[in-house]
This record gives C-alpha cells, structure tokens and sequence, in this order.
C-alpha cells in the first residue's frame, strides 16, 4: 500500500462504538456508501467489545449481523488525527489515508474520568473501564482480589464482569450518596430496559458489597498495589487486594469535533434535532452529544444515519425514544455528580501529570491550564492531556478547551502527507503545524 491512501464515501462514521455501528449501518440502509473507520482492530467499541464472536446472543448480535450483512466500507486500525471541510486524516498501520466524505458523524465515545490520589501510578491500579477492556482482551484475573471504586454505572458492569472471569470481588466503593442512589434506581424504573438491566447485574453481584459515600484515600503497596485506603461513612478502612480499578464517571471524547469548528457547551457537542452539529454536514452521536447509555447511543446514531443519508423522514419516530432516555442522562449525572470531598484526596506531591511527572502543588502554583502547559510540560505528554487535563479542570476549574492538531501523536511521515495535499489542493491543511 502506498504511504498515503484515498478514499471517498457519502457517509463517513468515526468510531465503531453502539452508536457508530447503528449510524453506518441506518445510513447504508438508506443507501448511501458508508465508511466506518476505528482504531480498534474489530468493532463494537469498549461497550459492545468481543460480543461480535460470543456464542450466546445479546443486545449487540443484531447490529453486528446487520453490519456483516451491509455494504459498509470497515476501517480498522486507523486512528482519525484531522478533519477538515469534506476531508479527513486517518493513520494506518502502514502509512496514512485521506477519506473525503459528504457527510460526516462523529461517535467518538469517552473515556474514564481519573482524579489524582496517593498511590494511583502503582502498578496493578487501573482505570475501571480500562481493567473491564483488559480482561475482554483475556487478562486472566480468576482467584485475584479486585476492589472496584469511584462513581457511576460502569462500576457495577465491571464487578459483573470480574466476578464472571473467576475474580474475588472485594467490594464496591461508590462516591455518591445511598439517597442519590435510590431517586436514580426509581427513575431508571421508566424504561424497561434499564430495569431488565438492573435485575441481571443484581443477581450478578449478590454477595459483594456495594458501599455509597465511599472512595479511596491512597493506594499503598511497594512493587504493586497491595492494600487499599479508603474512606466509608466518614471513616477509614484499609483492604488488601492484588488490583484496584478506578473510574470517576465519564468524559465525552470531543477533540475531533472541537477541531471541525463544532460548537461545544458544558463539554459537549451541541446538536439539533438530528444530531447535527453547528458545522453543516457534521453529526455527533454517543458519549460526545451527552452520557446516556448505550441504548440512547444506539437512537442516536440512527437519527444521525437516516439524516446524513438524507432521510430525516424516517428518523421521526425515533425522536420520542431519544427524549425518553435524555430524561435518564439528566438523571444519570445528577445521581453521580462529584462531591466536593474528591477535591482533597490527593497530597500536594501527587502527581497530576503522570506523563511529564508533574506533581500537584507545582500546577497549583498557576492560575490557569495554559500557564501550567507552559511552565511545567503538564498535559503535553503521550496522552496530551486527556488524563490530567480533565483532572485539573474538576480540581481546580481550570478550562482545557484548547485543541490543536493532530489530536493523536502521529509520525513525522503523516503530517507530511496531509500538509503537502492540502498545499495541492489550497485547503487549510497547511495550517497543520
């Protein structure tokens, strides 16, 4: 294959997440061409990840049947960098492809929200979404002590999952108040689903102890974690476990759409009625849009696919399902909105910035991110700024809205290959660096 490679289609989807694979799929249906690119090398993102090859049958085996059963255009491995007018940046295994579209839909998905403490850089402490991805991937975890904290509905979807690959679930600590708790359960009640949903993982952890007002204080142990500090009801408790995981809720993975001049409000993309964005031609679908679970993803993205297909009128009866489940994202972020407390877990040498080591008290010295940035490196190493630049902004308020491309570290090579085509074609690629 060449260096740079290209391709065009009337839909291009990024991201092949729940609400990915319904858009590309809805807009095929339509009959558009449809491309359907992920970094991932399979579909069906951090939600729907291996259920393509389970036996067993699920929510997802439909979409994944109607996704082989389509003319979509798959795009695995390939990590979007750059978006421009009709035009985007992807880099591939073996060198870069440029992929012109129509129409373009963005389900980027989030990721975890990490909040500095004692200890959170030792091995064997991850992120709750990020151990749940390891063990798909076959981390064996069977007779090991896992303590699951932090916030939010993803804990409990990992302690089902640990529990079924044969760990010892310790218990589940949860930031959020037991009345908090309960209002959210008794809303959730409105949507069958959610209440199926509810009685599965309940069967699942009986047993296991899921503590409100709860989280950790420090992570301690010498090579590894060993024990963990915590804080319950007020009072301090130590539990030996051979694997911490650890996950403050969500944050909607916006970059992509901040760079194609997306409007972004409260930390997500505003869209209209059908999903699309203030740039014309551009959607947004999933986490990005707001947190609301997979099934709204899945409404949304074939809202999103009907429309860029150019068939709104099939996308109406859709309408009244997606207002039902942003009445449960409402609740979802009220349930678990942070508490004040989590502000003072971590010590003035924490580090905030694992990649450039750059410890608490030396970013608080700064009245602002860009300040930080500038003094200290923080938030412009390997994950430029996804991990401690969310923290940041919950600690201190700090606003990190600043996007530049590309949005991913690439190779020399790539930036190359975009710059000099955007100079043959007088886009603003060359802007690019």
């Amino acid at each position: 294959m060449d260096s740079s490679t290209h391709s065009h289609f009337d839909v291009v989807v990024v991201g092949a997440g729940p609400a990915g694979i319904a858009a590309a799929v809805t807009a095929s249906d339509c009959g558009a061409t449809v491309g359907l690119i992920d970094d991932n090398p399979t579909a069906g993102g951090q939600i729907w990840r291996g259920e393509a090859h389970k036996t067993e049958r699920s929510a997802a085996t439909p979409w994944f049947e109607r996704l082989v059963r389509s003319s979509v255009k798959k795009i695995h491995g390939a990590r979007a960098f750059y978006v421009d007018d009709g035009m985007l940046a992807a880099e591939i295994a073996d060198g870069t492809r440029t992929i012109a579209y129509r129409e373009l839909i963005l389900a980027t998905g989030a990721r975890e929200l990490f909040l500095p403490f004692p200890g959170w850089t030792l091995p064997n402490v991850f992120g709750a979404g990020g151990l749940q991805a390891l063990m798909k991937s076959g981390l064996p975890v069977a007779g090991k002590r896992i303590l699951i904290a932090g916030t939010g509905p993803l804990l409990l979807a990992v302690a089902a999952y640990a529990r079924k690959c044969g760990a010892d679930v310790l218990g589940i600590c949860e930031q959020t108040t037991m009345r908090k708790m309960m209002r959210f359960a008794a809303g959730a009640a409105a949507i069958p689903s959610k209440v199926a949903d509810t009685i599965r993982l309940a069967w699942a952890l009986r047993g296991i102890p899921h503590w409100t007002n709860s989280w950790p204080l420090a992570a301690l142990g010498n090579e590894r974690v060993e024990r963990v500090r915590i804080v319950r009801d007020g009072e301090g408790h130590e539990i030996k476990c051979d694997y911490l995981a650890c996950g403050f809720h969500l944050i909607p993975n916006v970059e992509l759409a901040r760079l194609a001049g997306c409007q972004i409000e409260d930390g997500f993309v505003e869209v209209d009625a059908w999903q699309q964005t203030s740039v014309p031609r551009i959607y947004c679908v999933g986490e990005p849009t707001s947190i609301g679970g997979v099934e709204m993803a899945v409404v949304e993205g074939r809202i999103a696919g009907c429309a860029a297909a150019g068939h709104r009128e099939k996308a109406r009866p859709l309408l009244r399902a997606r207002e039902k489940y942003a009445r449960f994202a409402r609740e979802l972020k009220d349930a678990f909105a942070l508490r004040h407390e989590l502000k003072a877990i971590a010590e003035p040498d924490t580090l905030l910035c694992r990649c450039e080591d750059v410890p608490l008290e030396r970013a608080r010295a700064f009245g602002s991110w860009r300040a930080a940035k500038l003094q200290t490196r923080c938030g412009m190493g390997p994950c430029q700024g996804r991990v401690c630049g969310s923290a940041a902004e919950f600690l201190f308020g700090w606003g990190t809205d600043s996007v530049r491309p590309p949005v991913f570290p690439v190779e020399c090579a790539s930036l190359a290959s975009i710059t000099s085509m955007g100079s043959s074609t007088g886009s603003s690629t060359g802007e690019l660096i």
